[in-house]
């Protein structure tokens, strides 16, 4: 009895909502197509709109130059896990956004563990600014004393110059900004 004018609202509640489905324990999600993704011919006349796009992202970068092993966590909301770099080893990481932090903190120890042990950090600290702004704002600073004292570090490419020659910060703000799709590379040793 009712029947026709259900049959309309379930074709379109199965569309409007997406499924789920398992390939190889790996979960898939797919979402419907809205309608306003499909192709409208346009004519040779018509000008496109512009297409908003998001800005790709630089990486931060690590390169331990030092003839030690060096340990390393990059932090947001929580740590990830420990990595260690040993000589001539490179970590990258892409730019990424940390809205209930207020960025990300790669923080780099000389100790195993120094993370938890309140072992002197170096702290390479960026945040990605609103996406559409294009920017990321950074510094470099040391905590609980200076890992790499004695050694020279620097962080590039940086405006003014971010260079502590004996591995121990200046006096002074280290706080730069940059375009989001520069690679920032901090050199240890």
């Amino acid at each position: 009895m009712y029947l026709p004018t259900i049959l309309p609202s379930l074709a379109a509640l199965t569309l409007a909502h997406p499924t789920r489905t398992t390939t190889n324990n790996n979960l898939i999600h797919r979402a419907p197509i809205p309608d306003s993704a499909f192709i409208t011919p346009i004519s040779a006349k018509s000008t496109p709109s512009p297409t908003p796009s998001r800005r790709p992202h630089g990486h931060a970068v690590v390169n331990n130059h030092c003839n030690f092993p060096i340990y390393l966590w990059s932090v947001g909301t929580t740590a990830r896990q420990e990595r260690t770099l040993l000589p001539n080893d490179v970590y990258s990481e892409l730019f990424r956004e940390e809205k209930n932090t207020g960025g990300i903190a790669i923080k780099i120890s000389t100790d195993v563990d120094g993370l938890y042990t309140s072992a002197p950090q170096m702290v390479f600290a960026y945040n990605l600014s609103n996406l559409t702004q294009g920017k990321v704002w950074y510094d470099l600073s040391d905590v609980f004393g200076d890992p790499f004292e004695g050694y020279p570090v620097s962080l590039s490419p940086a405006e003014p110059r971010i260079s502590w020659p004996d591995g121990v910060p200046s006096a002074g703000s280290q706080v730069r900004v940059t375009s989001a799709d520069t690679d920032l590379v901090l050199s240890l040793c």
